[in-house]
């Protein structure tokens, strides 16, 4: 009598053997003639299981060590309507995709709702610490019943419920593999990169969602994320939200002008470097120009002249007085209100609170001195902080109305992100939030200021989806949920308490998850 094939998880992989009779698990196996048994990329865990067992193919399942949770929260809140119908989306699409919202709208609190929809153990992956933090003591006082816990910054924890940095997820991804059925990426663009794509390919999960405001990325591999998470179901920009989840807002330029001084050495700057330039016939309109600039500028001194006069060029751009002027005008005019500063290079940071004796945070600022910073600002004793890039990501300051921007790169995601610091609505009623954009005119940083913006643009033109439209992904099999017959990856429906709605509002096929 044939054995019963056996599926095992190891260290990031699927071994099914002996094998099936059936054909349709061949496209996803591999033979290992190390072990002279067939291997099966973990992150095809699910698909396989729907299609053996759509094709009535009888094993056993011992790879899996995710289990169902009973999560009932200690509170719950009036989800705004945007995060119900990217809830919605996202159970639709097979509790697999992206969700595209702009800082302060609530990501955290939508994945709140989704793990409650789907009551699995669940990890949730971040970029910092500072996140980690945050995220733990939201999921802690949420689901009190319920161990949280950190894999990260020294902390090596096994619970139901597990937040960990990218990091410490790729370094464990083999072992972390097989134990959670719900994977949660904030902050999902991080996570297409040779090195953190693993935690998505090792492991099993069938139930898998990213959040973040900004997914695209300049060298393209965004478009991993199909693969990695699922497709982007779900969008909203701030101009969106502006007056129901977030703050409205306005953003103003004011364009500086170089000194006479500033004006004739950036001329003689980009004479310098263009000069070689032409002559080594490269072209910056591009990364691959880039990229012979830096070589070109490692193998001759009139390369290396060059690099310094681009850099140079660069420095009097983003760090004229002017800006200074500007920028004590802005805070006396903004006078006590909270008001966050950005730049581009750590530098100037020094130099503002230096001058204007103004508190500054930068990666070199010790944990201790920047958690002391950020409770006096959120508290209000310091009217006024100033950052390079620490504070583009993750760092909730709800009273914040005004930012100001003295430099920057052309990243659409990092624009997004440090509009997002002021657009929480906070205790303000009616709060508008202003964005100032300081850029010294007739420079590279007009060019700089137009790439930010014309990307933000194309994105938002070009990708949003409105929840009607999407429809639910076509799988290559059936999901478990259509099944014919019972699957013991069906889930009571009465086993989890809906977040968003009632569950009259549900349709009956949505409330199924397979584990």
């Amino acid at each position: 009598m044939p054995r019963t094939p056996r599926l095992t998880f190891d260290r990031g992989t699927l071994i099914l053997h002996p094998p099936p009779r059936g054909k349709v698990w061949v496209d996803y196996a591999t033979w290992d003639d190390r072990i002279e048994k067939f291997r099966i990329p973990g992150i095809n865990y699910r698909q396989l299981v729907e299609a053996l067992q759509a094709e009535g193919t009888n094993f056993i399942d011992e790879a899996k060590e995710f289990s169902s949770l009973v999560l009932n929260p200690s509170f719950e809140m009036e989800p705004y309507p945007h995060q119900s119908e990217a809830l919605l989306t996202w159970k639709q699409a097979g509790r697999k995709g992206v969700v595209v919202l702009p800082t302060a709208a609530g990501k955290t609190y939508l994945a709140q709702l989704a793990m409650q929809a789907t009551p699995r153990t669940t990890l949730i992956v971040v970029p910092t610490l500072d996140l980690m933090h945050q995220w733990y003591a939201q999921l802690e006082a949420a689901f009190p019943d319920i161990e949280v816990g950190l894999l990260g910054g020294g902390s090596h924890d096994r619970t139901p419920i597990l937040i960990a940095t990218y990091d410490s997820a790729a370094i464990n991804a083999e072992a972390l593999g097989n134990l959670y059925g719900l994977l949660i990426f904030d902050e999902c663009h991080h996570l297409p990169t040779d090195f953190y794509k693993v935690i998505a390919e090792y492991a099993i999960a069938p139930y898998r969602l990213g959040l973040t405001a900004t997914p695209e990325r300049s060298d393209g591999r965004h478009q991993e994320l199909n693969a990695l998470i699922g497709l982007e179901v779900y969008r909203k920009t701030p101009e969106q939200l502006a007056g129901f989840a977030l703050a409205q807002h306005k953003v103003v330029q004011i364009k500086v002008k170089l000194s006479q001084t500033e004006r004739d050495r950036y001329n003689i700057c980009l004479k310098v470097r263009n000069d070689f330039l032409r002559e080594s016939k490269i072209y910056l309109g591009s990364m691959e120009g880039w990229r012979q600039f830096v070589i070109a500028s490692a193998r001759s001194p009139a390369g290396r002249r060059a690099m310094l006069a681009h850099r140079e060029a660069k420095e009097i751009a983003l760090c004229t007085d002017g800006k200074l002027r500007v920028l004590v005008e802005l805070l006396t005019q903004h006078y006590p209100e909270s008001i966050l500063i950005f730049t581009n290079d750590n530098a100037t940071v020094y130099r503002i609170s230096q001058e204007l004796l103004i508190p500054a945070i930068t990666h070199q600022t010790h944990v201790k001195e920047r958690h002391d910073i950020l409770t006096r600002f959120r508290q209000g004793e310091y009217k006024t902080l100033a950052a390079s890039h620490v504070l583009n990501e993750g760092v909730d300051v709800p009273d914040a109305r005004v930012a100001i921007i003295l430099s920057g790169t052309g990243s659409s995601r990092e624009y997004v992100q440090r509009l997002g610091r002021v657009l929480r609505r906070g205790t303000q009623e009616n709060k508008l939030a202003i964005l100032y954009e300081v850029i010294s005119e007739d420079t590279s940083e007009e060019r700089t200021s137009q790439r930010r913006h014309g990307l933000t643009g194309k994105n938002q033109s070009h990708r949003y989806i409105e929840p009607k439209k999407v429809d639910k992904p076509k799988p290559k099999h059936r999901q478990l949920e259509i099944l014919p017959s019972p699957s013991i990856y069906e889930v009571n429906p009465t086993d989890t308490h809906k977040a968003a709605e009632s569950s009259a509002k549900w349709d009956e096929k949505d409330q199924d998850c397979i584990d």
